[in-house]
């Protein structure tokens, strides 16, 4: 039979259309707007306020990571959590896919350190890796199945709805810190001078305990 090629603009788009049909369009659009929004959320973190903790974590909707912590965790996740899984989902026969000790990465990698400029020029290439190994499944791989550690049983296409999953909490982590650096500017009072309030936030409130590790 013949072989089909995508190599052409017109070939790609509908490529892209016969993804979305195979895969619900929404989680496809939440994917690819993703990386922006990510970066907006970042960019509202009050300067001097990026490896700041709250005094507890109690509530955090995601891993208990400061602000820069968050989008190194999103970028390697990106890679060496979902890259590699959907390479073992498609190469392997049901393989056992295994979560990842996020907190042990980011005491190891120092995300503590890391240049935000850096971080996201970085998950942008990667998310781009993403989406175009997404384009390129067909409906055939995308019933490939795996056993994910913490999930259980599940097929390439879970692994899409689920890395779509892990995108959202991330988002949710920046904007409950800054609830809780608003929260803490109404507690301290600081007054109206911003070297003032981030004179507090750093130096009068301890980071608070962080809660046990989570496997993503």
């Amino acid at each position: 039979g013949t072989c089909t090629t995508w190599s052409t603009p017109s070939l790609q788009s509908r490529r892209r259309l016969l993804v979305a049909e195979m895969l619900n369009p929404a989680t496809l659009r939440a994917l690819e707007a993703f990386p922006q929004l990510l970066e907006g959320h970042f960019a509202a973190i009050p300067e001097g306020f990026a490896h700041w903790s709250p005094a507890s974590w109690e509530g955090v909707p995601s891993e208990a990571f400061t602000a820069i912590e968050q989008i190194c965790h999103v970028r390697d996740i990106e890679v060496e959590g979902y890259h590699v899984r959907f390479a073992r989902t498609l190469a392997e026969t049901h393989p056992t896919l295994a979560s990842i000790d996020s907190e042990a990465i980011a005491v190891a990698r120092s995300y503590a350190s890391a240049d935000p400029a850096k971080v996201f020029a970085a998950f942008r290439q990667a998310r781009a890796t993403t989406l175009g190994l997404i384009a390129g499944f067909t409906a055939q791989q995308l019933d490939r199945t795996a056993e994910f550690e913490g999930y259980g049983a599940l097929s390439l296409r879970s692994l899409v709805h689920y890395l779509c999953s892990h995108d959202q909490p991330h988002l949710a982590g920046l904007q409950w810190l800054l609830g809780k650096i608003e929260a803490a500017r109404i507690e301290g009072r600081p007054g109206a001078s911003p070297a003032a309030y981030r004179l507090l936030l750093s130096l009068a409130l301890p980071p608070g305990p962080r809660q046990p590790p989570q496997l993503r």
